[in-house]
């Protein structure tokens, strides 16, 4: 292979050229891994337990493994383990949600405020681009009203085959003991409910709707960022239940890309969340 010079002639491309110029052409876009404690914020009540899920928020590049560090306040939360600890995994991990053949090289430890996760696919040749649920934790609030916070002490890492995934960006999460910090996707709102089926979804998505009283209500659905997807009502409805259909399509009639959304229901003041998985 020649390359024509700046004077016209032609000159003779080197092998390494060559091999970096077919390399560069190669090489795809990565998307990297946008990885979450949610729901982001919740309410919960003093002494109550909870769940926080490690989630993958969007689809993104090929990953078969991760290692985290999660930590939190020990004064203000008790981590409470399951048995056996392997039950912790989430179902991309498992398979539940995936094509994961559910075989995993996992270990789990704590210290006294943080906790130690590594998760990595024995599937041959079967990665994970998401979105779904790495991980599970269950807490429980002290009984001390206050806001405390579950963190990343750094950025979790990423692996396929090996290599890191690059790059990685991640969001923490807070906690309101007996002290509202906003309405998350885990935080019930008595007299006013949405659940959603199926989900995980591959495209249309039920949802119930129910309120204890009659009123003008409003459902949207949301990104993680809170920004509205698609509103899917509003009106005056009577107290009871019912069930909207969301087809998985944004408010321009574009399919809403794979990853979490957050359905959000308000009425009378109050406000319920439920999260919604979409596949692609």
């Amino acid at each position: 292979m020649k390359l024509r010079s700046k004077h016209g002639a032609w000159a003779p491309r080197t092998i390494p050229q060559i091999a970096l110029v077919m390399l560069l052409a190669a090489a795809p876009a990565r998307a990297g891994v946008q990885v979450a404690l949610l729901p982001a914020t919740q309410t919960v009540s003093p002494g109550a337990e909870f769940d926080v899920t490690l989630e993958v928020t969007a689809a993104g590049s090929a990953f078969n493994g991760f290692n985290a560090v999660v930590t939190y306040d020990p004064a203000a939360l008790t981590f409470l383990p399951t048995s056996p600890t392997s039950d912790q995994q989430g179902c991309l991990m498992t398979g539940a949600c995936s094509a994961a053949c559910g075989n995993t090289n996992h270990h789990f430890s704590t210290v006294a405020d943080s906790m130690m996760i590594s998760d990595i696919l024995l599937c041959d040749q079967i990665t994970l681009t998401g979105p779904g649920q790495l991980y599970k934790l269950h807490f429980r609030a002290s009984n001390t009203p206050q806001t405390t916070n579950i963190r990343f002490r750094r950025t979790p890492n990423f692996y396929n085959a090996g290599l890191y995934v690059l790059p990685v960006t991640s969001a923490d999460c807070t906690v309101g003991i007996g002290t509202q910090v906003g309405v998350g996707p885990g935080a019930a709102v008595v007299g006013l409910r949405v659940r959603a089926e199926p989900n995980p979804s591959q495209g249309v998505v039920w949802l119930t709707v129910e309120a204890d009283a009659a009123g003008e209500q409003r459902l949207d659905v949301l990104d993680v960022q809170g920004r509205t997807v698609r509103q899917l009502g509003r009106g005056w409805y009577e107290r009871g239940a019912r069930q909207v259909r969301w087809d998985g399509r944004d408010a321009s009639g574009v399919r809403a890309p794979a990853g979490i959304y957050l359905v959000t229901l308000s009425a009378g003041g109050h406000t319920t969340r439920t999260r919604v998985t979409l596949l692609k």
